[in-house]
This record gives structure tokens, sequence and C-alpha cells, in this order.
């Protein structure tokens, strides 16, 4: 198992299976959550660079979405939950999740990979190949290294810290309709009070080389490719004001985007499709929307 977990390089692991003629890929992943103060951060990069796996922390994210085309719109989305006005109003949280979303599947596509924070343990749950980390301390402890990092006054750092939680616990709540600390949605927590960074770092090397946690395969990168897809598609239409109550869609088989429902007019019908179109990944579109020219109100 130890040789088998920890791969020559960051790049997916991957042997041509003589029996099956085909390419079977072998990949983990580590979603690692935090309490501010907790050396969250530091465990987790240390953890990347030991196990050479790729690291997705802020500045990471923020270098993916620039690539895809999201960096404005994924630096509007913190780790807090929307005002109540974007909640009821605009559909432009939803729009900003969804392509936060599509961005940790794209990263989960290329590999071995260590996630800090964003929720990505909610994302990546359904995956055997995944292993979720949830890193603690007491408050003293965590104002004490925060005001280690910061000039900053005692009562100023508990303050920071109780935001922190705060916010952070709102997200999750809004973006998973989870309880952030919910502790059985993770498979080890640790308390930094009496751990190092090397010491925390070390217990999740070895709890991510568990018998239990299986490597994803090539299934498994074809979902991510999929549910990647699904969430640029929501994303997209809601952004062009064209996701409608009576408007459906599915990604099948390998990268099949399937739109389905009804629309008012046929110029709404090519006007989905044109931009669908756009979203790099879609192998093929299979338009299945029905033009009813009827009113849907009142149905």
């Amino acid at each position: 198992m130890e040789e088998k977990f920890y791969p020559e390089s960051i790049e997916v692991k991957k042997e041509f299976n003589l029996n099956k003629g085909k390419e079977a890929i072998e990949m983990y992943f580590i979603t690692v959550s935090e309490m501010l103060g907790a050396n969250g951060e530091r465990i987790s990069r240390r953890v990347a660079s030991e196990l050479r796996y790729n690291f997705l922390g802020e500045e990471e994210l923020l270098q993916a979405a620039s690539e895809m085309g999201y960096l404005n719109d994924i630096k509007k989305l913190d780790e807090k939950s929307p005002a109540l006005f974007d909640r009821l109003f605009t559909d432009k949280p939803k729009i900003y999740l969804d392509r936060l979303q599509s961005i940790i599947y794209e990263v989960a596509k290329k590999g071995n990979t260590v996630f800090f924070g964003r929720g990505a343990q909610f994302l990546l749950r359904s995956f055997d190949c995944a292993f979720h980390v949830f890193i603690t301390g007491s408050m003293e402890k965590r104002v004490q290294r925060l005001i280690e990092e910061r000039p900053i006054r005692r009562d100023f750092a508990e303050k920071i810290i109780a935001q922190s939680d705060h916010d952070r616990r709102s997200f999750i709540r809004y973006a998973y309709d989870e309880d952030w600390l919910n502790f059985r949605l993770y498979d080890l927590i640790i308390n930094t009070d009496k751990l190092s960074v090397e010491s925390a770092a070390k217990m999740i090397i070895e709890g991510a080389k568990s018998d239990e946690i299986r490597s994803c395969g090539i299934d498994s990168v074809r979902r991510l490719e999929n549910l990647s897809i699904h969430r640029q598609v929501e994303s997209k239409l809601f952004e062009e004001g064209l996701m409608k109550y009576h408007i459906f869609f599915e990604v099948e088989g390998d990268r099949e985007l399937r739109i389905y429902g009804i629309v008012d007019s046929q110029d709404e019908k090519d006007s989905i499709e044109r931009v669908l179109n756009k979203i790099k990944g879609i192998k093929s579109i299979r338009n299945d929307l029905v033009v009813y020219k009827r009113s849907l109100s009142g149905v």
C-alpha cells in the first residue's frame, strides 16, 4: 500500500492494463478544513510537499480561477455566506458558488491533491479516494498564534477568530447545507494545541495510507469531468438569465450534455445552445427543449 500511495511525481500515476486494454488511473485526495489559528495551512502545505501532491489553497485557487476566466467571481465569494439581499434577489451568489465548485472539480481531475478549505470535503465526499481532515485547537492557543503572526492586541485577535469561525460556518451552511462542525464528516480530527506542524502532518499522511482509502480510477475522472461541466452549465445559464424552473439538464456518458424542458420561443432555444457551446469540455449537446408559447405563469 505504501508504495502505491506515494507517486513518483505529482502527475497522476497511469498504467496500461493489458487485460482490459485501457488505461488505469490511480489518484488520491486529502481535504483539510481548519479553525483559524490552528496551523491548518502550514500543515496542509507540508503534507502536500512530503507526498509531492498538488496543493489548492487561496493563491492556487485564484490562479485556477484566472485560467478559467473566473477570477473576479471567485474573489467575491469568500468563506462567508452572501448578504441576505443577494441571496433573495439575485443569482450572483449561486453563479460564484457554481464556479468555485467547478474549479475544485477541475483541479481534482489533475490527480493527487491536498485541498485546503472551500468545502472540498463536501464536493469529494462520495469518492472513496478522498481523506477528510479537520484541524482545531483551543481559543487560547489560536489567539496566541495569531498574536505571534501579527502585531495585534489580544482582544482584537479574539474578535478576528470569532468572526472567522462564524463566517466559515455560515459559508458551509449556505453552500452545502451542512454544519461545518459536524465531526462525523471528517475521517481525522487533530487538535494542534500540543502538536507541531511536523507531527500533525505525519498523522495525516499515516491516516491517508489506510487500506480503506482506495485509489480513484478512470470512472472517477469521468465523474469529476461531468461534475465540473454541470457546475459550469448551471453558472452560465444563470449568468445569461436563461436558467428557469422549467429547464433541466444532465451530463451523461463521456461529457455529453442533454438539455430539456420548455422554452417560450425558438430564439430562446437557439440562444441556450449557443451559450452552452462556448463551455470548454462539452463533447456534444443534445437539445431536447420544447418550444411552448403559451404562458407558464400560474402553472
